[in-house]
C-alpha cells in the first residue's frame, strides 16, 4: 500500500514539472510544423487554413492545372493530418466533384503514397506533388472510377470531350447516378 501510495506522489511530481504553463506539443504536431515550413508551392496550387494558421492538421489545396485535360479546373483537397503524423498517412478527399480515373465520385483520392507506399519520411510536399501530377496526367491503371479508367483507356479524345462538359457545369450520369459537376469559366 505505501508504495503505491509513493507512485502517486511520484505521479502527481512529475504532472506538476509538466504542467508548468506549457501545452505539451504532439510529434505530429511538430513534424507538421517542419513540412509546412518547406513546402514550396508551384504556379497554380494554393493552401488554405479555414480554423486559422495554428490549426496546421486541418487545412485544403487548392489546384489549377494549366496543362493536361483538367486545366482550367479548380480542384480543391482536404488534407486531415492524424496525431500519428507521420507514421499514418494523412486522409485527403478532394471536395470538387471531378470525372477523374484516380478520384471517386465521393472524392476519395487513389494516390499510392497516400495508402500502401506511405512511408513516414513521405512530407506534405510530396503528397502535394503526387495531386497535381494526378491531375496533370491522370492514371488509368489504378483507378478508384473505373468508368472513368476505361473511358480514359479507350479513347482520351473522348474522354478529354467529357471532362470538358463537366467543366461546363453539365449534369451527366456516371455509374448509375446522376451528377451536376461544378462550371469552371
Amino acid at each position: 500500500m505505501i508504495k503505491l501510495f509513493d507512485l502517486k506522489n511520484k505521479q502527481e511530481k512529475e504532472k506538476q514539472a509538466n504542467s508548468d504553463g506549457k501545452k505539451k506539443v504532439a510529434p505530429g504536431t511538430i513534424r507538421m510544423q517542419k513540412d509546412m515550413s518547406e513546402v514550396k508551392l508551384e504556379k497554380g496550387v494554393f493552401m488554405e487554413f479555414p480554423n486559422g494558421k495554428d490549426d496546421l492538421m486541418n487545412f485544403k489545396v487548392k489546384i489549377i492545372p494549366d496543362d493536361g485535360i483538367y486545366r482550367g479546373g479548380s480542384f480543391v483537397f482536404d488534407f486531415k493530418i492524424p496525431t500519428s503524423y507521420p507514421h499514418d498517412a494523412p486522409k485527403v478527399l478532394c471536395e470538387t466533384l471531378v470525372y477523374h480515373p484516380n478520384i471517386d465520385m465521393e472524392g476519395h483520392v487513389c494516390l499510392n503514397i497516400l495508402r500502401e507506399d506511405w512511408k513516414p519520411v513521405l512530407t506534405i510536399q510530396s503528397i502535394i506533388m503526387g495531386l497535381q501530377f494526378l491531375m496533370y496526367d491522370p492514371n488509368p491503371d489504378d483507378p478508384l472510377n473505373k468508368e472513368a479508367a476505361e473511358s480514359l483507356s479507350k479513347d482520351k479524345r473522348r474522354f478529354e470531350h467529357f471532362v470538358r462538359e463537366t467543366f461546363k457545369g453539365r449534369s451527366m450520369v456516371v455509374g448509375n447516378q446522376r451528377y451536376t459537376f461544378p462550371r469552371f469559366d
